[in-house]
């Protein structure tokens, strides 16, 4: 698969620190998708809302942002603070390095829905 490889833009790599709470993001910042020419519009959504944050614990905290592309509807990025959000990255990076369509994604429902519940939450943020 040379051939994959070479589109490769570094944007792919998922970069968690594990602090309490976790930061974890993929792809790029909003700040850095202007910067390289898109057009982007960027969704926020309180992690504390999403229904199944309460097996986090008491008083659950956390945030997530996605950046998408609004010329063709996909993400550039997508950035999460809260506690257990490592666990929500690898979907994200899926979701960003193969530049799944927002309108694909919205049939991507969790098989637990517990706080990975966001990605719906998300989407409706957007406006699907």
């Amino acid at each position: 698969m040379p051939a994959l490889r070479a589109t490769a833009d570094g944007y792919g790599a998922p970069q968690v620190v594990f602090t309490d709470p976790q930061i974890c993001a993929v792809g790029r910042t909003e700040e850095a998708a202007r910067r390289d020419g898109f057009r982007v519009r960027a969704v926020e959504y309180d992690l504390a809302s999403v229904s199944g944050a309460y097996l986090l614990g008491d008083g659950y905290q956390g945030r997530a942002k996605a950046v998408v592309d609004e010329d063709r509807r996909v993400l550039l990025g997508v950035t999460f603070a809260g506690q257990g959000t490592a666990e929500l990255l690898h979907a994200a990076t899926i979701a960003v390095t193969a530049e799944v369509p927002l309108e694909r994604l919205w049939h991507a429902v969790p098989s637990f829905p517990t706080v990975s519940e966001i990605w719906l939450r998300l989407l409706e943020a957007y406006g699907l």
